[in-house]
């Protein structure tokens, strides 16, 4: 009987030690592209707020909660610009704006991650628009982690901002009529490898 019990005791202490130790490692998840929507908003003559979007967007996140890092390489197809509204849609696709023809892609390079609990907090790295790479960090609002209900794969994502000058970028066109200040929304459920 006590043999049994130390027996259980010593199953039950291994089967602990390897959950720690697979918990600790970190886990890559791929962008889910049908639930990820990169989108922004700025003030059009200071009177309304203007809203556009980015339709395709692919990537990579790994995040290891344990050793509190992560990193995320995103990319966003410039040419995937929305606003719903053709002409202005083929405006920001030209030259004035996005140039998507000599730019064909807005990437972010996430390498620092901080962390409330398990749950990512904020990512900074560089945002690279027309060339130009400079540093950004992105702000939690949500993130959460479930059970992908159809493939059971675990599944995290949440709702990001930040706020930016595209003038920092070089895309000038329109200011101060079309604001300088622009705020970056991301949400963003990627599924774990």
């Amino acid at each position: 009987m006590k043999s049994s019990r130390v027996a259980r005791s010593a199953l039950l202490a291994a089967l602990a030690s390897f959950g720690l130790q697979a918990s600790a490692e970190p886990e890559t998840f791929t962008i889910d592209p049908q639930h990820t929507f990169p989108s922004f908003e700025l003030m059009h003559f200071n009177v309304s707020m203007q809203r556009g979007r980015f339709n395709k967007t692919t990537g990579k996140i790994t995040v290891d909660t344990e050793a509190r890092t992560g990193s995320a390489d995103v990319t966003i197809e410039a040419n995937t610009v929305d606003t719903g509204l053709p002409r202005i849609v083929n405006h920001l696709r030209s030259a004035d704006f996005f140039d998507v023809e000599k730019f064909p892609t807005l990437v972010f390079k996430g390498n620092t991650f901080t962390f409330d609990g398990e749950k990512v907090k904020t990512v900074a790295g560089e945002l690279t628009i027309l060339g130009v790479a400079r540093p950004v960090t992105i702000t939690a609002v949500t993130y959460n982690c479930a059970p992908h209900p159809v493939n059971k794969k675990k599944v995290c994502g949440g709702d990001f901002i930040t706020t930016i000058k595209r003038s920092d970028w070089g895309m000038t066109r329109g200011i101060p009529v079309i604001s300088d200040e622009v705020t970056l929304r991301v949400n963003v459920e990627a599924i774990k490898d």
